[in-house]
């Protein structure tokens, strides 16, 4: 469902690192701001494919509401997460642009997005505002916040084996929330492909390291009882 963007009250509990992109920006100014970006809600259901509203054109995204994930499929079906993002995500269309039929972008939940062509905030054609200039800082603090948490990333990924990949991930979690304890913000199957690694294998992983005392899983929760991990031999 598509409809021009006018100003309603914005969702800004935050479920990521990500700042409010409307941070500082009051109701009056934000519909200013859509007006002359010509910007767009859609309203999508779970499971859509987000793709199609990228097609052709220089737009980026952002998550007003809901959550959505990133996807690359391989050749021999072989499914990776590059990225889940919930509210104030914000994601590109490049990613429509590979044209090679393995990426995807799918909503995981009933999610609103906002969608604006990059060109219009090139030739933003009001007189230099305070609005204007708050959001585009506002984006800045995003694109930084996006850019530790891809080095995070491969952090992650370039761990040599599950363990160490399972490790890794706990630790910047539980450092993010300054607790041993985390909340996997997605299910076993989705966490696998976000390590890039085997679903069953990560699972008898995550059994030896509980057998060791290590962690402690109940569902979703996982309990880290130690700050320093042991290399099983």
């Amino acid at each position: 469902m598509q409809q021009k963007y006018f100003c309603g009250r914005l969702n800004t509990e935050v479920r990521t690192k990500m700042i409010d992109p409307f941070k500082k920006i009051s109701e009056s100014d934000k519909e200013k701001l859509f007006k002359n970006l010509e910007a767009f809600t859609y309203t999508l259901n779970k499971g859509t494919s987000i793709m199609p509203l990228l097609t052709g054109n220089d737009l980026f995204g952002l998550v007003i509401e809901g959550r959505i994930q990133i996807i690359r499929l391989d050749p021999n079906g072989n499914r990776t997460i590059i990225e889940d993002l919930a509210e104030n995500g914000i994601f590109g269309s490049s990613i429509s642009r590979l044209n090679d039929n393995e990426h995807e972008i799918i909503t995981k939940e009933e999610t609103k997005l906002l969608i604006v062509d990059f060109f219009n905030i090139l030739n933003f054609h009001q007189e230099p505002s305070y609005y204007f200039t708050q959001f585009i800082l506002n984006l800045l603090e995003i694109t930084k916040a996006i850019i530790n948490e891809r080095n995070e990333r491969i952090q992650i990924l370039t761990q040599k084996t599950i363990r160490n990949r399972l490790l890794k991930y706990f630790s910047i979690s539980t450092a993010k929330t300054h607790s041993k304890i985390i909340y996997l913000p997605f299910n076993y199957t989705d966490l696998a492909d976000y390590l890039a690694v085997d679903r069953s294998a990560m699972s008898r992983e995550m059994g030896y390291l509980k057998q060791e005392g290590i962690i402690d899983v109940r569902n979703r929760k996982i309990t880290l009882k130690y700050s320093a991990y042991p290399a099983r031999k």
